[in-house]
């Protein structure tokens, strides 16, 4: 043993005396034994290895009695007290700090506090964290292990709560290769001497509670490698975060009481595929800004009331925010994040969020969130090797990193991962009552070699490029979420011909409610930037689609990522002059709400947003003094209006039942004629498109019965900026065949527009 072991400071500074069975004494008539710590438990408790610190720490039966252990180093002296008795000086065991008693009249385990002083005259009294038990049970760690603690978020990370009467905040995080884990913050200067936390068996969570601790503690961890390294890692569970560039976690409790139940009800009762959707895709930070204020973002709760007249306004059913969960770097727009179970605080705090999702529930207007669980950043502080070993990621680069953006990629096939994600879906549902979620990225998860070159590369198991692991993951998490959250709709971004996506998991799918139809976003654009002359050869592009249109249950896009990193806006992309480009994009918006697919449009597009989108400024609001951007504006609200209002549009969206050609041949007049249906509802809508900016006078139109069709919309209206060539005495189908159909009518086709006629009943 070890001079430092035998010879310890006393009460008084005095020398103290090993016995031959190991008791510490001293020569002193007032001294009682000190039951000795084996040298190798005091040498990982002291260079912070210790696996289980609560072992010797805090309060222990021993053979002398009760025994209590308070490391506190720097302190000048510890006293015990019990209320009711007097205070009790304690021995200090080491001159790292750590204090001992013996209280050989005890019998029992006991409530105690603690009196620490420091040499400077400051001092505190405080309970001793290390004399409660775990805050996890054995079902926590069995399920964490398996994969399947549903809320595993309300064990681990830091929660207020009580625990043996006393009041406080546990804290748990999983990192199975730490040699040791502390928590550290401005509660305990940072040191992480104060506050270690104890390994809860074979599960690699580590697990503290800190009594009298509140809410708005702000705190790290603190990790010792097994290679000796130190690392400061935010809470993967935390429930706030600081705001960029700061990257601390904070202890939060909610106190927001949500008034949607009757929204949530009449949601799990919603048919999710016989419904009108109409998505507004938002990003907060830049959607409208406080000019006399710095140009700021607005903050949740502004936004609420603004947000909510504007959508309820236009007619959109949904609001889609990018990503906002907490993320570092203002330039990924969200879809790098680093803290999954916190709302970004650039615009406010988590009760904020909830304020702003209550809001729009109240205003009949649902709410979809960006999610990403195909990519997380390296930041040092964040998820990466967070356990000094690739823990959330796989440690190959092959495997483990995006070559494209930089980024780890998850580790799918590692329990305590899956648990992460799907929990973290759940969480955001439940906890924050979302209305659905949309994954980003879903190709890059489904394959192994996505965008990577030959040999870059792992392949699975069966030596194909199928990520297996995430296959399993993506089937799960939808079977759960449907399953626990009735009404919810998960939406793939999925780029690829990957079969079944939308498809229940019991035929072979992959469980999602909807995928985004990249195809025909693509398809269509080409089609519309294509000057008129030239669009009968891309004729194609309107009609193919429709031969896999129910091979999914779809959402028509026109997102985002439609209008940035050189892109240009959508009007922008639309062929000839002024007055042309907004009538093509009319005509564009219009054929897309009367096609069969939910519909989906980033904010901007409504009103004809020259310049391409700029994450950190304000949307040009100032372009609806204009005339052309004001009707663009109007038709995208009377479509919407209009959508919502005629069951022809959504009833049989996912059906061929709902759909029928009149006219798919007409590439050299750039013409395109088709019936929407409702079955249920006997209700039918004709839409008729003229892609060419040739007015075409008594052009006559196949029509599927007999009788008087009116015109309910048209692009060319003059409210919308059009030459106001219209249809006003409506239609009356003869009986004279044409396009295929028993029953005819002549029209009049505007230029570069879109007609919708309704059949009367």
């Amino acid at each position: 043993m070890s001079a430092r072991s035998m010879t310890r400071k006393g009460e008084g500074g005095g020398a103290k005396r090993l016995r031959p069975d190991g008791q510490l004494i001293d020569s002193s008539p007032t001294s009682v034994a000190q039951p000795l710590i084996p040298e190798d438990e005091l040498m990982l408790l002291l260079t912070r290895r210790h696996k289980n610190p609560h072992s010797i720490l805090g309060v222990h039966l021993t053979a002398q009695g009760v025994v209590v252990r308070a490391l506190h180093p720097g302190a000048k002296s510890v006293s015990l007290l019990v209320e009711g008795e007097p205070s009790r000086q304690m021995v200090e065991i080491d001159e790292s700090g750590l204090f001992q008693i013996v209280l050989e009249e005890r019998a029992r385990i006991f409530a105690y506090r603690l009196e620490v002083s420091y040499p400077n005259g400051r001092g505190f009294t405080l309970r001793d964290p290390y004399a409660f038990p775990p805050t996890l049970g054995e079902i926590d760690l069995y399920l964490s292990g398996e994969g399947r603690h549903e809320h595993i978020y309300q064990k681990l990370g830091s929660h207020v709560r009580e625990l043996g009467g006393e009041a406080g905040v546990s804290f748990a995080v999983w990192a199975p290769s730490a040699a040791s884990v502390s928590v550290v913050g401005h509660f305990n200067g940072w040191d992480a001497r104060l506050h270690m936390m104890r390994k809860l068996g074979a599960s690699g969570i580590w697990e503290i509670f800190i009594p009298e601790l509140k809410p708005g503690a702000i705190y790290k961890y603190e990790i010792r490698t097994l290679y000796g390294a130190t690392l400061l890692k935010a809470d993967p569970y935390a429930f706030r975060a600081e705001i960029p560039p700061l990257t601390s976690s904070i202890v939060y409790e909610s106190s927001y009481c949500f008034n949607d139940e009757e929204w949530l009800d009449k949601r799990t009762k919603t048919d999710l595929f016989s419904c009108p959707i109409s998505i507004y895709e938002v990003h907060i930070g830049s959607w409208r800004r406080v000019p006399g204020e710095g140009d700021r973002a607005l903050s949740y709760r502004e936004l609420a009331a603004a947000l909510a007249d504007y959508v309820e306004e236009m007619g959109f059913t949904h609001v889609e925010f990018l990503p906002l969960m907490g993320y570092p770097f203002g330039g990924s727009w969200g879809y790098q994040v680093s803290s999954y179970y916190a709302p970004t605080p650039r615009f406010g705090t988590p009760d904020d969020f909830r304020f702003l999702v209550n809001h729009l529930h109240e205003r009949g207007i649902g709410v979809i969130l960006d999610w990403v669980p195909a990519h997380f950043p390296k930041d040092a502080w964040s998820l990466g090797r967070f356990d000094g070993t690739a823990l959330y990621e796989h440690g190959s680069p092959h495997e483990g990193e995006h070559p494209d953006w930089g980024t780890y990629i998850f580790n799918y096939g590692r329990n305590e991962v899956r648990n992460f994600l799907q929990a973290n879906a759940l969480f955001w549902i439940k906890e924050y009552h979302l209305d659905g979620l949309r994954l980003d990225a879903v190709a890059s998860m489904l394959y192994r070699n996505y965008n990577r070159e030959p040999g870059k590369w792992v392949p699975n198991n069966h030596g194909g490029c199928e990520n297996l692991e995430a296959v399993t993951l993506l089937k799960e998490l939808n079977e759960i979420v449907h399953d626990r959250c009735p009404g919810v709709r998960v939406m793939a971004e999925e780029s690829t011909i990957w079969a079944g996506v939308s498809r229940p998991t019991y035929t072979g799918g992959l469980g999602f409610t909807y995928k985004w139809d990249l195809g025909w976003m693509q398809d269509t654009l080409a089609y519309f930037s294509t000057d008129p002359i030239y669009r009968r050869h891309r004729h194609h592009n309107l009609t193919s689609g429709l031969l896999y249109a129910w091979s999914e249950n779809f959402v028509l896009p026109l997102s985002h990522d439609e209008v940035v990193h050189g892109k240009g806006s959508l009007i922008n992309k639309m062929p000839g002059d002024r007055w042309q480009r907004f009538a093509n994009l009319r005509a564009l918006y219009a054929y897309m709400w009367a096609r069969p697919g939910k519909k989906l449009l980033f904010m901007g597009g409504e009103f004809g947003q020259w310049r391409e989108w700029n994450f950190d400024a304000s949307l040009d609001w100032h372009l609806l003094d204009a005339a052309d951007h004001l009707g663009l504006k109007r038709l995208v609200r009377d479509l919407n209006h209009c959508y919502r209002e005629e069951p022809a549009l959504w009833e049989a969206d996912t059906e061929p039942s709902g759909f029928q050609w009149i006219a798919a041949d007409g590439a050299d007049d750039n013409l395109i004629a088709f019936v929407r249906k409702a079955p249920a509802a006997m209700r039918q809508l004709v839409c008729v498109c003229n892609f060419s900016p040739v007015t075409r006078y008594s052009y006559r139109l196949g029509l599927p019965a007999a009788g008087e069709y009116r015109e309910v919309l048209n692009t060319d209206a003059k409210i919308y900026g059009g030459t106001n060539v219209r249809n006003d005495n409506g239609l009356r189908a003869e009986p004279v065949p044409s396009h295929g159909q028993e029953y005819s009518a002549l029209v009049i086709l505007p230029p570069l527009a879109v007609l919708w006629f309704r059949a009367s009943r």
